[in-house]
């Protein structure tokens, strides 16, 4: 979820969702440890609870970062063995550390020791042609030693030859054994992610596993939350209008524009917020046209809203 899940996204999201546990993009145990803190990890008290996912293969490294993170308030590092872009290989992190199931609780057991949070790995069930539910349960058998709690996207990466959104496409979901994962680690905390876009199916997968995680379903049409909360976190939780969660926007984007940030960078996570309705074309459009106006401030949103009610 690079360049998708930042900090406007997720404040925006807790506006759909009240409950639902939020993660940042992928960030570098080196950047967070080199770079711009700040930028890289502040986030608004409302984005609770939140989880950082790192990305990383140094044991010191991640977990100088882990610590870093932890004393800003996040309540989960997540370290990230499922990313199959090129730069993210060139790096040595990613779903390429599924060869090296040892550094990978090395790494988790350094961040375990840095921080009192909880400490999980988001991972593949295989890589290219190390696709056997052997080869899933000795990376499991290794960094399980340091981590009880594992998000498995169920599909195996192909780390030559297709590109990050071929990989969330081709390589076939596999959910069977996810769930056969469950079984033989009872002990675990199993979640289970990839290509999951309906209230129905979410329902059927936690017949089986322990969570469920939502990517790019939530981005496209970020009402599916909602129902999410309503169904599963809170029975008495009362589903806000779309126009409501638009409308309660309005503040922050003043407040963001009034420190200079553009309009277009919080509305673009906004465009979905509609899907399936009426209008939706027309509110898209209104958006997309008037964010990026240098002059762009609050009264987009208004506009977009009254251009789909048209």
């Amino acid at each position: 979820m690079m360049d998708w899940t930042d900090r406007h996204c997720r404040y925006f999201l807790r506006k759909v969702s009240p409950s639902v546990l939020l993660y940042t993009e992928m960030v570098t145990a080196a950047a967070i440890n080199h770079g711009d803190v700040p930028r890289l990890l502040g986030f608004d008290p409302s984005e609770l609870p939140l989880a950082v996912q790192l990305g990383g293969s140094d044991p010191e490294a991640l977990a100088r970062a882990a610590t870093v993170s932890e004393n800003y308030g996040y309540q989960e590092i997540n370290l990230n063995v499922g990313c199959p872009s090129d730069r993210v290989q060139s790096g040595s992190f990613g779903a390429c550390l599924m060869a090296e199931p040892q550094l990978v609780a090395e790494c988790v057991a350094a961040m375990k020791e840095a921080v009192s949070i909880p400490v999980t790995v988001k991972t593949r069930i295989g890589i290219d042609d190390q696709e056997s539910y052997e080869f899933l349960c000795a990376f499991i058998d290794a960094v399980s030693k340091h981590c009880d709690s594992f998000v498995v996207h169920a599909r195996k990466a192909i780390l030559k030859g297709l590109s990050p959104k071929e990989n969330r496409t081709v390589p076939p979901l596999m959910y069977e054994r996810v769930y056969q994962l469950k079984r033989d680690y009872p002990e675990l905390e199993i979640v289970i992610n990839g290509g999951i876009q309906t209230v129905e199916q979410v329902a059927g997968h936690l017949e089986q596993v322990d969570g469920v995680m939502i990517g790019r379903s939530a981005y496209h049409d970020p009402y599916f939350l909602a129902h999410l909360e309503q169904r599963f976190l809170n029975p008495d939780f009362q589903l806000p209008s779309r126009r409501e969660i638009a409308l309660s926007m309005l503040d922050y984007i003043e407040a963001e524009v009034s420190k200079g940030c553009r309009v277009h960078n919080i509305t673009r996570h906004m465009l979905g917020l509609f899907t399936g309705q009426p209008g939706a074309r027309k509110w898209r459009r209104a958006l997309g046209e008037q964010a990026c106006r240098p002059d762009a401030g609050p009264e987009v949103v208004l506009q977009a809203v009254e251009a789909m009610s048209d």
